[in-house]
C-alpha cells in the first residue's frame, strides 16, 4: 500500500509502499477514502512535544474508509462498513477514567498517527470497538475533519459549559476554530472570532460569529473588553502569547479553555491575584470520547454544521503541511485515496 511516512524528525514525509497490515483478532482493516491534515499531525511529524512518537511511522487520525477484513473475534463491526480512525485509537475500558466517561485520559490509550500507524496510508488497522460508524447523511470528505477538529472544539465547548447568551472568543480560525464557531453558537452562545487574517474572519462571520477581531490590526484582549469581555476564551492557536491574550480577555467568572498544543513545553502564567478574585478558571481539554464523535456527526447528519476544506492528493503532503504553517488554507486539507 501507499503511505505517507515520518522517517525522521528533520526530513520531510516520504511516499513508500509498506506492506498491507494484518488485522488481530479484535481488529478491523479499513481501506481508507479521505484523511484529514491536522496540526497535530505536522507536531507528530517534526517531534514538536515532550512526548515524541518513534519514527518510522504513519501519522494520519482524521481517517474515514470502509472495513475490507475484520479479526476472528470482531462481532460489532461487518465489512463495508464506513467507519472513522480518530485520535484516541485505543482505551483500556477498565480504569477509573474509562468508566467514568473519560476514556480520553486513560493512561494506557495508544493514539493513532501517533503511538501506533495512523490514516495517513491506504489502508489502517484499528481496534474494531474504536472504529466510530459514519452515517450515511455525512459525506467522507466532511467526516474527516469533523473526526478531529469537530470532535476537539465540541469538546471544548462542553468543557466550557457555554450557556445560552454567553460570550464566547474563539482564538484561531482554522481547522479547529470554524467549527469551534458554529459549536458555540449550537449552545447558544454570542461569538466572537480572534485571527490574524481578515479572509479567515470573512469565514467566521458567514458561520455565524457576532464579532470578528484582527489580532494583527488591533489587541484582541482590549477590543474583547470593549464588548464586555468574555465568558469562554478558546485557545486554539498553537501559540503561547495567544493563550495569555485568551487568558486576559475574560470578564469575571470567565472559563479559558486550553485546546491547542504549542511546541516544546510552553507554559502559560496565570497571575493567582486576578484569578482568584475574578472567579476564574483554566481548564485543559483533550479531544473527545467516542460518544461525543456520534454526536457531533449527528449534528452535521441534520445540517447544523458546515466544513470547510479542499481535497488534495496524498502526494501533496509536505507541500500541504507547508501550506498550512504558512496559513494559506482557509481551514483543513483533506487526502483523497
Amino acid at each position: 500500500m501507499k503511505a505517507a511516512v515520518v522517517t525522521d524528525f528533520t526530513a520531510p514525509l516520504e511516499i513508500q509502499d509498506l506492506p498491507v497490515p494484518d488485522p488481530g483478532p479484535t481488529d478491523v482493516l479499513v481501506k481508507m477514502e479521505v484523511s484529514g491534515l491536522c496540526h497535530t499531525d505536522i507536531h507528530a511529524a517534526h517531534g514538536d512535544w515532550p512526548v515524541k512518537p518513534s519514527p518510522p511511522f504513519v501519522p494520519g487520525h482524521e481517517g474515514i474508509g470502509r472495513i475490507e477484513a475484520v479479526g476472528s473475534e470482531v462481532t460489532d463491526r461487518a465489512v463495508g462498513d464506513r467507519v472513522a480512525i480518530a485520535w484516541l485509537g485505543y482505551a483500556c475500558g477498565a480504569c477509573r477514567y474509562c468508566i467514568s466517561g473519560w476514556e480520553t485520559l486513560c493512561e494506557n490509550q495508544r493514539n493513532s498517527g501517533y503511538s501506533v500507524n495512523g490514516s495517513f496510508g491506504e489502508y489502517a488497522v484499528l481496534p474494531s470497538a474504536f472504529a466510530t460508524p459514519v452515517p450515511e447523511g455525512v459525506s467522507s470528505v466532511d467526516a474527516g475533519p469533523l473526526t478531529c477538529a469537530g470532535v476537539t472544539t465540541y469538546k471544548a465547548v462542553q468543557v466550557a459549559q457555554v450557556r445560552p447568551a454567553q460570550t464566547v472568543a474563539v482564538f484561531g480560525i482554522g481547522g479547529l476554530g470554524h467549527l469551534a464557531v458554529q459549536y458555540a453558537r449550537i449552545a447558544g452562545g454570542f461569538v466572537i472570532a480572534v485571527d490574524v487574517s481578515d479572509d479567515k474572519l470573512e469565514m467566521a462571520r458567514r458561520l455565524g460569529a457576532d464579532h470578528v477581531v484582527n489580532a494583527k490590526a488591533e489587541d484582541p484582549v482590549e477590543a474583547i473588553a470593549r464588548l464586555g469581555g468574555a465568558d469562554v476564551a478558546l485557545a486554539l492557536v498553537a501559540s503561547a502569547a495567544s493563550f495569555q491574550q485568551a487568558y486576559a480577555s475574560l470578564r469575571r467568572g470567565g472559563r479559558l479553555v486550553c485546546v491547542a498544543l504549542p511546541a516544546g513545553d510552553a507554559s502559560l502564567p496565570v497571575p493567582i491575584f486576578d484569578t482568584v478574585l475574578g472567579g476564574k478558571s483554566v481548564i485543559g481539554s483533550i479531544v473527545g470520547t467516542r460518544n461525543d464523535l456520534a454526536d457531533v456527526f449527528a449534528l452535521h447528519a441534520a445540517g447544523r454544521t458546515q466544513v470547510i476544506s479542499e481535497t488534495r492528493p496524498l502526494e501533496s503532503v509536505n507541500e500541504s503541511i507547508s501550506d498550512v504553517l504558512s496559513g494559506t488554507v482557509p481551514a483543513r486539507v483533506v487526502f483523497e485515496f
